[in-house]
């Protein structure tokens, strides 16, 4: 019975004792590649991106480090969905519809490195949905739509370094929201709805040293909870509605060094206001309304102020300023808004002497009437007028003092309540009913900074709806029943800079109202029913820089309809029905970073497309557009200054090499379906010259099918002029030549440097 047993035995032995002795890639090559996938086996890396896969792939792999299954439609990430994968380092789901993260779902992961969840639909993490992550150092869950956080949430996350949460719903922070992350240091909660953080919601992170929650609705500085991550080098606030910041607020951070509250509402600020950050080196406050500013007091290290956009008043109450400027060696910038004599005039070409000062009472009376016709002043300080805690409030609705915020969302209200406290700065009337919002429906709120009034029903805001809104930042109108608005409507709203008017039945841009807002930063009108962008439309919007037009109607941008705005950074015209890119309609247009053209019937770009534009242009988006065909000179006038290009998902077949975009940081071809010829070799050797992961793959001839054009030497090797030499390096594919992407001056740019190939 021993012989049988034994020569039966040792044919299914030898197989595996020769892949032992071959090592552990000749084993995953062994195993089989899911046949939506791609599997380089040789990096252990394996790539299902776009494959619309409902389920994660049961045969990848077993020591694959890098997973890459963006864009498919996974929706349920199921209890240990990767457990065959213990080797795993970088794991990327973005794009993939994500709902659910069950608890569980990464248990066995220990490896795993970078976690990418972004740009998905989570609205809710279970307690225990990260357990099993003990060596993660970054987590990305940018772009979901999480609206609260669990303490405990993240408590198995002890190795984090960062943790992004920009751009989702979250309106609080409560106590100890980070307990465990030991070893933090940057937190990115920016382009949330933050408006109240709890004392202790920052407790546990004694490593932090970066917190970014800009573009927020915080209405004063978060000193109790800042209090606890005393250790913020870099602080970051700007685009929140604060309007005051004194000592009072307990801004104490002993290192840090970098403060950025850049386009805010502040229109005073406190002596002492930063007198417990001793080391505090750069303050940023660019684009508030200070028309007068103290000697700031405390902040001994204090090299750079920045003051640029705000309305200086140069008299001779701003002479303290000077000579401290001059005595403390601070850096600064700005210019004067008045008096007459000075107006223009850069601050730090001032000298004390030049401030003068009335010498009788006629002249400081003449200068008194001279500064009230150029504008309002500032806000009374904290504590000046009625008092808070006696102020009333209406019926069915919360009035808090301690932050100024009334809100009356989802009462059923049927009319615009009146008798909220004089000093309210965000008052919130979401999810009411009001067919139309009636003349000066907001009396004695001269204080407002942000009116949240959407899913109200509201198809008519009547002329003065907006009277003594003087301080009005933030206009909340989105997913109502608007088709229209009248300059009359918003005229008591000079200061307004930004419109949210989203979801609503506008079949044109109100440019008639626009030029009631002279100060419109920010215009939203995606998903409206706009089909035409005609001349003059933004004939108002002088001082406007991001446009959002996306999932409208658009057939046609005219000539000279977007010129008006030349100070225009933004412009999102994707899921519309553009046949080709507006050229002409983009002259004019001399600061414009980021251009969206996505999921347009472009079908083929020009000769010349974004000349306009060429200087400017960083982040250019042109996936899902149909394109079957690139002229060779399409992108001409685009040179270094582009830092992202997106062709995902056309229809193209070749494309042409691009030797002037010397300075990407990420492209991706990905879902092309590339014919792998001789006349694709100049792509391939350019590709080849690339520091970067493109995505690109070759769909035809069969036999090159699944194959990558950047590697793909066999395929090119009997074309005309083929040399086994490799491409000659480019600037861009040196390291130190590229561009770090956190140091991007521009804010919208932190998306590019996330999605930049990590996988």
């Amino acid at each position: 019975m021993e012989g049988p047993q034994s020569s039966t035995h040792v044919p299914s032995v030898l197989p595996l004792l020769l892949l032992l002795l071959l090592g552990p890639a000749s084993y995953a090559v062994a195993q089989r590649c899911p046949q939506t996938c791609i599997c380089d086996n040789s990096r252990r890396h394996v790539a299902c991106r776009h494959q619309n896969l409902t389920e994660v792939p049961n045969t990848i792999p077993e020591l694959t480090q890098e997973l890459d299954l963006q864009g498919n439609m996974l929706k349920v990430i199921p209890p240990e969905a990767f457990q065959d994968l213990p080797y795993l380092t970088h794991l990327d789901l973005r794009h993939c519809r994500v709902e659910l993260v069950a608890e569980g779902a990464f248990r066995g992961l220990g490896r795993l490195l970078l976690l990418n969840l972004a740009s998905n639909r989570l609205s809710t993490l279970p307690q225990e949905a990260l357990d099993g992550l003990r060596s993660l150092r970054r987590l990305e869950l940018e772009g979901n739509m999480l609206e609260e956080l669990r303490p405990g949430t993240f408590g198995a996350l002890g190795a984090l370094v960062t943790l992004n949460l920009a751009h989702n719903a979250l309106v609080y922070l409560p106590a100890m929201a980070f307990q465990g992350l030991l070893r933090t240091r940057w937190l990115r909660l920016s382009h949330n709805a933050l408006s109240v953080l709890a004392p202790e919601a920052l407790a546990g992170l004694p490593a932090l040293r970066r917190l970014s929650l800009q573009h927020n609705e915080l209405q004063a500085l978060p000193g109790a909870a800042l209090s606890q991550a005393r250790g913020l080098a870099r602080l970051e606030l700007g685009h929140n509605p604060l309007t005051y910041a004194g000592e009072e607020d307990g801004l104490a951070l002993p290192g840090l060094r970098e403060l950025t509250l850049e386009h805010g509402a502040l229109q005073a600020l406190g002596p002492r206001a930063f007198a417990h950050c001793p080391r505090l080196h750069t303050l940023d406050l660019r684009g508030n309304q200070l028309d007068t500013l103290p000697p700031l007091q405390g902040p001994g290290q204090l090299r750079r102020l920045r003051l640029q956009g705000n309305p200086l008043w140069c008299a001779c109450r701003a002479r303290p300023l000077l000579e401290w400027l001059a005595r403390a060696r601070v850096r600064s910038d700005g210019a004067c808004r008045g008096p007459r004599r000075l107006r223009g005039e850069a601050l730090d070409a001032l000298r004390p002497a030049d401030l003068r000062c009335p010498g009788h009472a006629a002249e400081a009376e003449e200068e008194e009437q001279e500064r009230a016709r150029a504008g309002p002043r500032g806000p009374p300080r904290p504590g000046n007028g009625e008092d808070a805690a006696a102020a009333p409030c209406p019926h069915a609705c919360a009035c808090v003092s301690e932050t100024r915020h009334s809100s009356c969302e989802g009462r059923g209200l049927q009319a615009v309540p009146r008798g909220f406290p004089n000093d309210t700065q965000l008052l919130d009337l979401r999810r009411n009913l009001f067919p139309s919002v009636p003349r000066a429906a907001f009396p004695g709120l001269g204080h407002l900074v942000s009116l949240h009034l959407q899913h109200c029903g509201i198809a008519e805001l009547e002329p003065g709806a907006l009277a003594g809104l003087d301080r009005l930042i933030y206009l909340y109108l989105s997913d109502n029943q608007l088709s229209g608005l009248s300059a009359a409507a918003l005229e008591g709203a000079p200061r307004l800079g930004y419109l949210y008017l989203e979801h609503n039945r506008f079949p044109q841009v109100p440019g008639a109202a626009l030029r009631a807002l002279p100060s419109l930063f920010s215009l939203h009108l995606q998903d409206n029913a706009v089909d035409h962008l005609a001349p003059g439309a933004l004939a108002g919007a002088r001082a406007l820089r991001f446009l959002y037009l996306s999932g409208n109607r658009l057939t046609q941008v005219s000539p000279g309809a977007l010129g008006p705005a030349r100070e225009l950074e933004k412009l999102y015209l994707d899921q519309n029905q553009l046949r080709e890119v507006p050229t002409q309609a983009l002259e004019g247009l001399p600061a414009l970073l980021e251009l969206q053209l996505s999921g347009n019937p472009l079908r083929a770009l020009q000769d010349g497309a974004f000349q306009p534009v060429g200087r400017s242009l960083q982040h250019l988006f042109l996936n899902s557009s149909g394109l079957e065909q690139i002229s060779p000179r399409a992108f001409s006038g685009l040179g270094p200054g582009l830092q992202s290009l997106h062709l995902q998902k056309n229809q193209l077949q070749a494309l042409p090499a691009l030797p002037s975009l010397s300075q990407l940081e990420l492209i991706d071809l990905s879902g092309n379906p590339f014919h792998c010829d001789c006349q694709l070799l100049p792509l391939h050797r350019w590709l080849t010259g690339l520091n970067l992961r493109v995505g690109a793959t070759c769909a035809t001839p069969p036999s090159a099918r699944g194959q990558r054009v950047k590697a793909a030497a066999a395929v090119f090797e009997p074309c005309p002029g083929w040399t086994a030499r490799k491409a000659k390096q480019t600037p861009a594919s040196r390291p130190s030549a590229r561009r770090n992407p956190i140091k991007r001056r521009h804010q919208g740019a932190d998306k590019v440097g996330k999605e930049r190939g990590h996988l």
